[in-house]
């Protein structure tokens, strides 16, 4: 017979985790991640058509969410696989951290997805019903990035696989709601975002280098190794503006130039990784690729914006 367990008086459980516990499972800073691409392809639709703020808003909701329950889901099967402990750096690990009920933060990731089912329905409802379809692999992509058998996690396409999801195909969905059609501009002009919102993942990948390796996983950066892996996010850098300066001079967009202003975030966040091993230490070169991201999107906006308004008038 199993002795019973022992009844712990209520005053002495531990405390509930208060907001900023679950502030930090969001990684509010890479959630500019599914913001800046909606956007830029809102932007981009203003010169074409009033904008239409209920999809607008609807679309920015039901990106945030996604990512939102895709960050949730990659806390609970880190978790469930081990890879999380009290040691852990980053801002995950709030399970053995913060004693967060695992059933809790994965009844929450489907919750959030739940909410994003229902407004794409609004989406879909005012659009195309074709959105569905994109939307739920979208939804899929990012369960299985980390849920399933084969993670994408453990694979070196996580960062081709979210540049993708979070860049052309965001963009391309909020622009097409307002405009009602698609455009080979906006393709071309979703590509650098693409390439930042890989960076952020491989800038992740960088740091957790040598424990993901101890557990198996084959990412990028293990494949590479940190110090290739690190020149490959100079050079994804340095495509992301090489991209958007050729698009410019070719369209004769000089707007678009603005982004040049974030260079020296992107020569911070190189300078930051180089010569650091530890995880703890690469933490503010992580920080400065999400950053980048941020400038880099909201200058490409404002010079989408500054180009509309001198064609329109």
């Amino acid at each position: 017979m199993n002795p019973e367990k022992p009844i712990i008086p209520a005053s002495t459980l531990p405390p509930l985790p208060d907001w900023r516990v679950w502030w930090r499972q969001m990684r509010p800073h890479t959630l500019t991640a599914s913001v800046i691409p909606v956007l830029i392809g809102t932007a981009m639709a203003m010169s074409h058509t009033a904008i239409h703020l209920p999809l607008f808003f609807a679309m920015l909701a039901a990106s945030l969410l996604i990512q939102a329950a895709t960050n949730l889901f990659n806390e609970y099967y880190d978790y469930k696989r081990g890879l999380d402990t009290p040691e852990s750096v980053g801002i995950g690990g709030a399970i053995v951290r913060d004693g967060i009920s695992p059933k809790t933060v994965l009844c929450l990731a489907i919750l959030f997805f739940f909410i994003a089912i229902l407004l794409g329905l609004y989406i879909c409802a005012n659009s195309s019903w074709w959105i569905a379809v994109v939307g739920l692999v979208s939804m899929a992509v990012g369960y299985f990035y980390t849920g399933g058998p084969y993670p994408l996690a453990y694979t070196p396409f996580g960062e081709l696989a979210s540049g993708f999801f979070m860049g052309p195909v965001i963009v391309l969905i909020s622009y097409y709601i307002q405009a009602g059609t698609l455009s080979r501009d906006v393709v071309l002009t979703s590509i650098p975002v693409a390439i930042l919102v890989g960076a952020i993942l491989l800038s992740n990948n960088i740091r957790d280098l040598d424990s993901d390796r101890e557990r198996g996983r084959k990412t990028l950066a293990i494949r590479l190794g940190r110090p290739k892996a690190i020149q490959l996010l100079a050079g994804m850098f340095a495509a992301a503006y090489l991209w958007t300066i050729v698009y410019a001079l070719i369209i004769a967009s000089y707007w678009f130039l603005l982004v040049l202003l974030s260079l020296p975030k992107a020569v911070q966040a190189i300078r930051r990784f180089r010569g650091k091993t530890k995880p703890a230490e690469m933490m503010p070169a992580m920080k400065s690729t999400a950053q980048l991201h941020t400038q880099y999107g909201i200058l490409l906006m404002a010079g989408i914006l500054l180009e509309g308004f001198i064609i329109i008038n």
